[in-house]
């Protein structure tokens, strides 16, 4: 029937242009076929002799791992193709992008997209828009950053801060009204609606800290119906910390919603040494049923603005001030970070400054509470007030991840160190933990709280974002002299399947993604 039908097709001229027709069609997608499969060939990347930390916990295991595209396809014992470019990766750990939950790089993804000071620590993707400030609106933030794609994967919050100023402007040092709260109930939906994850807040700062708990739980019940979670920056981290605790937790218990309590701490010395405690009003409220995380930096020093320091905002009351540079261990443990009004205050204490000018160290803080307002602005302080009993005493419990709290350009050594100090000093040098359980806490626990379960794990069909480092050199190597040196140690990191960092430097490929689409 083959043998007459192509004979047919012979003796008729318009037949014979239907069978050119169609050889050439065949030709093409045959040439197509194997063009892809070459396409496909050349792209694959094998991994080998790494020892792998798949994000889960579990121990490290010696398999091979291939990547085609923007996935993992293959994890096992196998040989690679001719076709395969293979990494030969002995002597170093192989485990998922590390997910830095809590980053500050709003402003920094505009003016350096490439964010090698993140990707240089293995981070893969950041999560934006925590302490309650956000981008506002958010679609069109998220539309500019898919046009202008940088080397790492990005999410949002919406900020409650954010929302409460688009309501209450200038008039936001009061309980918010009923119908005000509405209001901001319809901006968070609207946040949630274009691309947010869910809803942080920052109850210690300016504007949020005259809001109510019943506007946090109204705000965090819409983030809730929208599948969000709730991020909070809570009331108080120093003399109140186990009130603020308890705010939180109702919070979390009123508004049916997800809680990821951020950098946790205990940062005065009234409260020093009493994590147990802590961890217990936690762990109980988990136990009844709470889904209740925690992010932690690896630093003894928190980064914020000087008013902080003065929680019942008697910024020029001398017996005020007095109190609060006493609560962080004395005016030796606070340095100015920054300060336009006057750049010479800066990568000083409050005490060096105080002798330098002669006047006591309560003057040196009123005046440089007087010179910030009169430029309308404040200094930004390093507070070295954390003890390493309680940091140890967060980080060995399982609910509690790894985050910056830094970002990019930003001057506290956490922006440019957090991931790689933690691998070389809590788990190489200290011992406070294992290897597999410290990439969990980067990878696999802060994927459960944002809810994906193709990324931050490296298994078959996960997303390449993935961290070659040597677990015997990583270590950061910025300090608060020196705060952006670039740790060492990390020797290769994927986005989406791509090399964005190798040996020492970006590659320049921006192949990252605004999820979780």
């Amino acid at each position: 029937m083959k043998r007459f039908d192509m004979h047919f097709l012979r003796r008729t001229p318009a037949s014979r242009v239907a069978r050119h027709l169609a050889v050439s069609l065949f030709l093409a997608m045959a040439f197509i076929c194997v063009l892809a499969r070459s396409q496909d060939k050349s792209s694959s990347t094998v991994i080998i002799n790494a020892q792998v930390a798949d994000g889960t916990g579990a121990p490290l295991q010696r398999v091979s791992v291939r990547i085609s595209g923007d996935r993992i396809v293959t994890v096992g014992n196998f040989k690679p193709t001719k076709d395969d470019q293979i990494i030969d990766a002995k002597g170093l750990v192989l485990s998922p992008g590390f997910i830095d939950i809590h980053n500050h790089s709003i402003e920094g993804l505009e003016k350096d997209p490439l964010a090698e000071s993140q990707i240089a620590q293995g981070i893969t993707t950041v999560i934006l828009g925590p302490d309650g400030d956000s981008p506002w609106p958010i679609a069109p933030w998220l539309e500019t950053r898919r046009k202008n794609p940088a080397s790492l994967n990005l999410a949002v919050l919406v900020g409650h801060a954010t929302v409460r100023e688009e309501v209450l402007g200038k008039d936001y040092q009061r309980a918010s009204t009923p119908a005000e709260i509405d209001k901001m109930v319809q901006l968070v939906n609207q946040g949630m609606r274009e691309g947010a994850i869910g809803l942080s807040s920052a109850l210690e700062y300016d504007m949020g800290t005259y809001s109510t708990t019943d506007e946090v739980v109204a705000l965090a019940s819409a983030a809730a119906k929208l599948h969000g979670f709730y991020m909070t920056h809570i009331r108080d981290e120093a003399d109140l910390s186990f009130q603020a605790l308890d705010e939180e937790i109702a919070v979390g218990d009123r508004a049916h919603i997800p809680v990821e309590h951020s950098h946790i701490k205990l940062g005065t010395v009234s409260v020093w040494g009493k994590a147990p405690q802590y961890i217990g009003v936690i762990e109980a409220a988990r136990k009844r049923g709470l889904d209740f995380l925690a992010d932690c930096y690896p630093y003894d020093a928190w980064a914020s603005t000087i008013k902080v320091l003065v929680p019942n905002k008697k910024y020029e009351d001398p017996e005020s001030v007095a109190k609060a540079l006493a609560d962080v261990g004395g005016p030796s443990h606070v340095t100015i970070d920054e300060f336009k009004p006057n750049t010479s205050y800066q990568t000083h204490t409050i005490e060096e400054l105080a002798k330098q000018y002669g006047i006591s160290s309560v003057e040196m803080y009123i005046r440089i509470i007087r010179e910030g307002n009169a430029a309308n602005t404040e200094a930004s302080v390093i507070g070295q007030s954390m003890v390493e009993p309680d940091i140890k005493a967060f980080y060995q419990r399982p609910w509690v991840m790894v985050a910056s709290d830094g970002g990019i350009g930003l001057g506290h050594p956490r922006s440019a160190g957090t991931f790689p100090r933690v691998l070389g000093l809590y788990v190489r040098e200290k011992k406070w933990l294992t290897l597999p359980e410290a990439v969990r806490k980067m990878t696999g626990l802060p994927a459960q709280r944002l809810g994906w379960k193709d990324r931050g794990v490296l298994r078959e069909g996960a997303f390449a974002d993935l961290v070659l480092f040597n677990p015997a050199t990583v270590i950061d190597r910025s300090t608060f002299q020196k705060p952006f040196e670039l740790p060492t140690g990390i020797e290769k990191v994927f986005t989406n399947g791509v090399l964005v960092w190798d040996a020492g430097k970006a590659t320049g490929a921006r192949p990252g993604r605004v999820l979780p689409n």
